[in-house]
């Protein structure tokens, strides 16, 4: 693709969706946040840049397309996404944002020549699909919630959408991912002991276990490496990263917060496989350069530390 890049990032307000504009601003890219909400102290947290926010519903299939049209987008970075809590209070408004705008993402991409990076999920799997190995980038999953569901319908339409329309993209499969603004969601508990921590406090994390934990930061440069590569087909990647257990996670907040106690729900399993193959998403857009995790705990304390004063 010739000329300017131009981002659009869709559910920017998120944790993830924060430090993909803030990896966008910080390489000199023009980046814009499209989100329905109005609450920006993710973005904060993430960068002291000015992120144009365009607020909009992503099931709104006209407010996205102005949006993409005023902006002169070339390369999409698609988030935006209800969780599990919001999806059992309206299953229908749910499927509408997690999979009809998804479909408005690609639909749009169509007619416009560009480029998308989604985010799937490893919710797409259960234990079912845990055969005692890093699961295969390539393995059937079996979800178990209705955002598993979604994100594999995500999947099947995005190959379709290249199969019948010659959309290109790349779908990415986080697991648990951590860091400053990860305060929601079934898998924010070890974030959350991370900001008890921040401010001198106890906590128990809600799950024990083993399990991939992807640093924020890292995770947003794969997205955004993911759309510059989404030049042909459509693919989809486990992220991968590291395998360590929750009482590590645990072990490294108290190392990087002397005084706290942080313990472990051992008792509590996360209905997933431990770990996934991140080795083909390496293969497609180059190595990835994990930040460990005592690193990763340590930066994400002093930089909740900092923001409340």
């Amino acid at each position: 693709m010739s000329g300017p890049e131009r981002f659009l990032v869709t559910g920017a307000l998120g944790c993830i969706g924060a430090w993909t504009c803030a990896e966008l601003a910080a390489q000199g890219t023009e980046v814009v946040g499209f989100d329905l909400g109005d609450d920006d102290r993710r973005v904060r947290l993430a960068t002291d840049a000015e992120i144009p926010l365009v607020r909009g519903d992503i099931s709104d299939r006209d407010a996205l397309g102005k949006a993409l049209d005023e902006h002169g987008i070339t390369h999409v970075v698609h988030l935006a996404a209800l969780l599990i809590p919001s999806i059992k209070r309206d299953p229908p408004y749910g499927t509408a944002v997690n999979i009809g705008g998804t479909v408005n993402v690609l639909d749009a991409a169509k007619t416009r020549g560009i480029q998308v990076a989604y985010a799937s999920s490893a919710a797409v799997y259960s234990k079912v699909d845990d055969a005692g190995g890093p699961v295969s980038n390539d393995a059937e999953g079996h979800p178990v919630t209705f955002y598993g569901v979604h994100k594999q319908a995500c999947e099947g339409l995005a190959r379709i959408f290249w199969q019948e329309e010659q959309v290109p993209s790349i779908g990415i499969r986080p697991f648990i991912v951590y860091g400053p603004g990860r305060d929601a969601g079934l898998t924010a508990s070890p974030t959350l002991a991370m900001a008890a921590a921040a401010e001198g406090e106890d906590f128990r994390i809600a799950f024990g276990g083993r399990t991939q934990l992807q640093f924020a930061p890292d995770t947003a440069r794969v997205f955004v490496a993911a759309a510059r590569a989404a030049t042909d087909g459509a693919r989809t990647f486990h992220l991968g990263g590291p395998a360590e257990t929750i009482a590590d996670a645990a072990r490294a907040i108290e190392a990087a917060a002397p005084g706290v106690a942080i313990a472990v729900d051992e008792e509590t399993i996360l209905p997933f496989p431990d770990e996934f193959d991140g080795a083909p998403l390496e293969e497609a857009i180059g190595r990835i350069a994990w930040t460990p995790l005592a690193d990763g705990v340590r930066q994400t304390i002093e930089t909740l530390r900092a923001s409340s004063g």
